[in-house]
């Protein structure tokens, strides 16, 4: 997490998540949180440890006790410096003694936890050996609305995330296309989603011709030519909140097929963004985006949910998928992106981050649906 994202969060801010946390685990049976390095660490606490380390680093939550965070002697001074260390007790230890059996020794014996689905297995397994009757659940198991609503100050970040990934499209559609390798391209987009503040960069898909039937297509060395319609796929991290948007440009004039099938897809999505609404059920919104796309024939060329959720990472619950019949909320952000991929020929996918309101939903992202023409 960069400086200035946790600059817009207080110590008590980050207290009030762990609070809320603890309680929401009690509430769903568990005895506490186990917490990894990894983004929920950082989500709660502000803290991000050195991101190669085998050394265990652990924050326990649990309901009515103060949280404490597991963490080896050398790295201790980066932990008490993180935003949230006010509202943590430090439990230390240097290198030679058993930090298992310090942590099992603040844990209850025969309870069962949610633990960070990132944890290590070298210490999930040194832990269950250390307290023999205790038992874990993976958070996004036990609770996977963890981190999905977000406070106001998460909405201006998410929202400021978005109108850099906006900013970028409305540059790339400037650069040349025809020539060059899909590789380049994305290498402009990387370079362009860093001007505009993003620290990180998650993903910067090409996918031209008949690449852009793959969904998940990685640049490659293919030279876009004239006549192919690409999909660009692009998101990451900017002060430590995400970013994802997808648009689809046609290299010169398009087919009419190929217009249709856009205007199919833009249809879509904007069918999938007016589900939103509080109280609705995630797979309303698949489904509508899906109907859409099924009556027009296409329906087994979408191969993929509607959407995913993002906050701190750019994929996390909740997922806008058929079975999925948890409510949505107003503070939820997720994308509603469908797509229709013709094997062999080419895709069409379109994606904005969405916002759950008090009354609908919001787009982050506001560039053209339409079809948009590059050279």
């Amino acid at each position: 997490m960069t400086g200035s994202t946790a600059a817009s969060f207080t110590a008590d801010d980050y207290r009030a998540r762990m609070e809320r946390a603890a309680r929401t685990a009690a509430e769903a049976g568990l005895a506490g949180l186990l917490v990894a390095p990894g983004p929920d660490l950082v989500w709660l606490t502000g803290y991000a440890p050195p991101a190669v380390t085998e050394r265990l680093t652990l924050l326990i939550l649990a309901a009515g006790q103060d949280p404490v965070l597991v963490v080896p002697a050398l790295e201790a001074p980066d932990a008490h410096r993180a935003p949230g260390a006010a509202a943590l007790t430090l439990r230390d230890w240097t290198d030679g003694k058993d930090p298992y059996a310090a942590t099992a020794a603040l844990l209850d014996a025969s309870g069962r936890f949610g633990i960070s689905d990132n944890a290590w297995a070298l210490h999930l397994l040194a832990l269950q050996q250390a307290l023999p009757g205790s038992s874990y659940a993976s958070l996004t198991e036990a609770l996977p609305m963890l981190r999905a609503v977000k406070d106001a100050a998460e909405l201006d970040l998410m929202a400021a995330a978005g109108a850099a990934a906006d900013a970028t499209f409305e540059e790339i559609r400037d650069v040349p296309f025809a020539g060059r390798r899909e590789s380049e391209v994305a290498a402009d987009l990387d370079r362009l989603l860093r001007r505009h503040g993003h620290e990180q960069v998650d993903f910067t898909i090409v996918a031209s011709g008949p690449n852009g039937a793959d969904p998940h297509h990685e640049a490659g060395d293919r030279v876009i030519a004239r006549g192919d319609m690409i999909v660009l796929d692009f998101g990451g991290l900017r002060d430590g909140y995400g970013s994802d948007t997808s648009r689809t440009v046609h290299v010169g004039e398009p087919t009419e097929e190929e217009r249709r099938v856009h205007a199919i897809v833009r249809e879509a999505q904007e069918a999938g963004f007016r589900a939103v609404r509080p109280g609705a059920a995630c797979q309303d919104v698949d489904r509508a985006a899906r109907e859409v796309i099924a009556d027009a024939g296409y329906g087994e060329y979408f191969i993929h949910r509607t959407g995913h959720g993002i906050g701190v990472t750019t994929h996390e619950p909740p997922y806008m998928i058929e079975g999925e019949e948890r409510p949505l909320v107003p503070g939820m952000c997720f994308s509603v992106e469908p797509g229709i991929y013709l094997p062999g020929r080419f895709g069409v996918r379109i994606e904005d981050i969405v916002t759950v309101t008090e009354d609908g939903g919001r787009r982050l992202n506001t560039t053209t649906r339409e079809l948009v023409i590059v050279e």
